[in-house]
């Protein structure tokens, strides 16, 4: 049956324009009644008043969402940390800079003897290592004196130290990227510069700490073969003037938290060992160049002391976590001073996050303060000492003022008068 057809319905007049318009303002008084009474039920809170508060660290002022955000800080959604959040306050030093070293260096290692500071191996690129010895002599601020090291010596991640004549050298990284270590050992006669051959170490380190303490040298920590589990390992083999007195290397108490890139000190006639690290890069499996790739880091700040009856103790930690100082300090008035290194990564960027402070550990009091600033963030600095002058050199710096994650690797020196 077909359906009866729609009959036209009259067209309606539109509605006065008067009335359009009251009714629009009503829609829009509702809306903003409704945006006040939610807005009251919630605590008010000002621009950049949200914090991220960081273990050890000043909270972080985060902007408002959809705020324009600065190069220097990294937006992950509604959280920001500045890029440079682990700079700590410090005075500023006038900084001279003198001779640049004959090659740039990082992970290299230094030694100074009277007025002259001996400059060891490292990376010149991630592809290529030193083999040789650098020498800067403080007393007229030139570079000279070149001589080779040994073929079979290690090229970085080297443990070092001198007893004003001999050096010392253990262990280390064999070849670039992230090559395997050696266990051999070598001592540097530095007046007739003739290298003489050391019992090897019972396993092979990187990067352990390294001192002499009553006769004996002692060797502790480091990473182990792999390159990034942490050693707790401690030997140590009685030596004199220049030669082991035993064949074997004795076994001593462990250090309580292993890892490379420490400071290692005698002072006082007590053995230190501050900062460091636990984990490092390693070879990527399968590599034939044995090319690196990063692991997890942790960065610390303990300072340990082992004690006349061989037992560890801790000592106030450092301002802040610092790593890579293994050869970045000097004892000048029975204050230990140490410049630059690296702390801990970034917390959203996961970027590796170089040091700027220069520190200094009050011996007398066993207090940490931060005394000043470096020209520029830089890690694995080589640091000495002469005539009420810090210097320091090589190492790998910053990208910038607002960057503190490492680039370019350098062998610039430069120096400060010091006043403690």
């Amino acid at each position: 049956m077909a359906r009866p057809a729609a009959t036209a319905a009259a067209p309606k007049a539109p509605p006065p324009k008067h009335l359009i318009a009251l009714a629009v303002v009503a829609i829009l008084g509702l809306v903003l009644v409704a945006d006040f009474l939610w807005a009251s039920s919630s605590p008010a809170a000002p621009a950049w008043s949200s914090r991220i508060d960081l273990p050890g660290r000043p909270a972080a002022l985060v902007p408002p969402s959809g705020k324009k955000q600065t190069k220097e800080k990294i937006s992950i959604g509604s959280t920001d940390i500045n890029a440079t959040f682990a700079d700590l306050p410090a005075p500023e030093l006038q900084w001279e800079e003198m001779a640049e070293a004959p090659v740039p260096r990082l992970d290299g290692a230094a030694m100074q003897i009277k007025n002259l500071l001996y400059v060891f191996a490292g990376y010149g690129t991630i592809n290529h290592v030193h083999s040789h010895v650098d020498i800067y002599n403080f007393s007229d601020n030139t570079w000279g004196g070149r001589f080779d090291m040994p073929k079979e010596m290690a090229h970085s991640h080297l443990g070092m130290v001198t007893d004003g004549r001999y050096v010392y050298v253990v262990t280390g990284q064999y070849g670039p990227q992230c090559r395997g270590p050696t266990a051999r050992n070598f001592v540097l006669d530095t007046e007739t510069k003739e290298w003489h051959d050391l019992p090897p170490l019972p396993v092979p380190r990187y990067a352990p700490a390294t001192q002499l303490w009553r006769g004996r040298l002692h060797v502790m920590g480091g990473s182990k073969e792999d390159r990034h589990e942490p050693g707790l390992e401690h030997w140590s083999i009685a030596v004199k003037d220049g030669k082991a007195l035993e064949n074997e290397w004795r076994s001593e108490v462990p250090i309580p938290r292993g890892g490379p890139h420490r400071a290692c000190v005698v002072a006082n006639d007590k053995l230190l060992v501050i900062g460091g690290q636990e984990g490092d890069f390693m070879a990527k499996p399968g590599s034939p160049i044995f090319k690196c790739v990063r692991r997890s880091e942790v960065v610390y700040s303990n300072v340990y002391m082992l004690d006349d009856g061989m037992k560890w103790k801790e000592f106030p930690p450092m301002p802040k976590p610092d790593s890579h100082i293994e050869f970045a300090w000097v004892n000048v008035n029975n204050s230990l001073i140490i410049a630059g290194g690296t702390t801990e990564k970034h917390p959203i960027t996961k970027k590796m996050v170089l040091v700027g402070e220069v520190f200094r550990f009050n011996l007398n009091t066993l207090e940490w303060t931060v005394i000043g600033r470096l020209p520029f963030r830089i890690k694995t600095t080589l640091v000495g000492y002469w005539d009420g002058w810090l210097y320091f050199t090589s190492g790998q710096r910053d990208k910038g003022p607002k960057d503190p994650s490492p680039k370019k690797v350098v062998g610039c020196m430069w120096r400060t008068k010091l006043h403690l």
